[in-house]
């Protein structure tokens, strides 16, 4: 079974409605981090500071077949309309992996053996 890493840099504000996303997809566990992005344009607010944002970075080991499905899932919600988007979602093959929850590796097996 091959694994892929997908992570997704959401903006704070999306990071209930990309979870909820990416578990109707079939992800089952994620690692989430805080993260602040600076873009190429920078924002001017008060006294000449600039913000970008607080961002959530949403990481998940998911089997390869799985994570473009993921994947899908929250570029449409993190891009609805097809215009510019609101995150970044990307894909990393995993070449060696250990310490996978059993039970999550049963579940990619299981979803395997239905579309086969």
């Amino acid at each position: 079974m091959k694994f892929s890493l997908l992570v997704a840099i959401v903006p704070e504000d999306m990071e209930q409605e990309c979870i909820d996303a990416a578990t109707r997809a079939g992800a089952v566990g994620m690692t989430l981090m805080a993260g602040r992005g600076i873009g190429g344009e920078r924002k001017k607010t008060f006294f000449g500071l600039t913000y970008e944002g607080s961002q959530s970075v949403m990481l998940m080991t998911l089997e390869k077949g799985l994570s473009l499905k993921v994947l899908k899932a929250i570029r449409h919600v993190l891009n609805p309309s097809g215009e510019d988007s609101k995150g970044l979602v990307m894909t990393l093959p995993v070449e060696h992996l250990g310490g996978i929850d059993m039970s999550q590796l049963k579940r990619f097996e299981e979803r395997l053996r239905h579309e086969v």
